[in-house]
């Protein structure tokens, strides 16, 4: 197998007039890796998604996929890749079954039996035309098509929209199987919950810019985790002073709040000095790690809008 990465960019950049869609994104995605690409809607995400397939020219920068020039080797490129894009548009004339024919004719052919066994796991119904589908029956033949190829790289923008929590399910766990493969799966979303199941690492995109690439188990790591303590006998307030860490204690009476970060064990050994009833533990919040590389650091809300991106 090559080690080349899966995808590459150098300082890759793309401007709308004076608008800064992506600005120097440096990014490796390893071969057989499953990359949550994260940022709220209008971060740049589509915008770095369209560049690297060479559906639109970075203004500056260059990428690679699979060892291949994003522009000069594009069409070798989308003979080894599977997308699904986040405006999916199909042709509401034709069934399911129709419109993934027409999409294998384009690639030379698929396996049917594993076009079968997709439609299957998602339960979708390709005997009925497109024009009569919901949104969900719609995203579930665009990730038909996006596998059906067995293809080396699947970049998927916002694959769950619309889907039901079962069918879900089913796509995690195709996801996870693909990469155990040896497929590379570089999957967009502005939510957490998308990609905390499946990705290997993630990077966070905000104002066009890649804020943090981190593993899900360093994140957790950092993330804001929670105590309740239910003492015997009323404990003062200052009881967890000076214990690193803490972000807050919330003491009322016989009762003890404590968020904090890292190792829960001088938390539980200070606790410990006193006649412990009962305590409950929180998982790490990595809701709150995300927000914080959302929101504007001006007025706590990124409330930009991405017209092109």
């Amino acid at each position: 197998m090559s080690t080349q990465p899966a995808i590459r960019t150098d300082k890759l950049t793309k401007h709308y007039g004076n608008f800064e869609a992506l600005v120097d994104l440096d990014l490796e995605v390893e071969q057989g890796e499953v990359f949550g690409y994260l940022g709220p809607n209008g971060a740049g995400k589509s915008t770095t998604i369209r560049t690297l397939l060479d559906l639109i020219r970075p203004t500056t920068g260059s990428a690679s996929l699979m060892g291949l020039d994003s522009h000069r080797d594009s069409i070798e490129i989308r003979r080894n890749t599977g997308y699904l894009p986040g405006d999916l548009a199909l042709y509401d004339k034709l069934t399911g079954k129709e419109l993934l024919r027409y999409f294998a004719n384009l690639r030379g052919g698929v396996d049917w039996k594993y076009v079968d066994q997709l439609s299957e796991r998602f339960s979708s119904d390709l005997s009925r035309k497109i024009g009569d589908y919901s949104t969900g029956n719609r995203q579930k033949v665009g990730l038909i098509q996006a596998f059906m190829s067995k293809p080396r790289l699947l970049i998927l923008d916002e694959p769950s929209t619309g889907l039901d929590p079962l069918v879900q399910q089913e796509f995690h766990s195709l996801v996870n199987e693909v990469s155990k493969d040896g497929s590379t799966v570089f999957l967009s979303s502005h939510t957490l919950s998308e990609v905390g199941r499946v990705a290997d690492r993630v990077g966070i995109i905000r104002h066009g810019r890649m804020v943090v690439v981190e593993t899900i188990d360093s994140l957790k790591a950092k993330a804001i985790r929670r105590i309740d303590i239910h003492f015997a006998t009323e404990i003062p307030a200052g009881a967890f002073d000076g214990i690193d860490k803490i972000r807050s204690v919330d003491i009322d009476g016989v009762r003890a709040h404590v968020s904090f970060e890292g190792s829960v064990e001088p938390i539980l050994r200070r606790a410990m000095e006193f006649d412990v009833l009962n305590l409950a533990t929180a998982e790490a919040d990595l809701e709150e790690i995300f927000l914080t590389y959302y929101h504007d650091e001006t007025d706590g809300h990124d409330t930009r809008v991405e017209a092109s991106a």
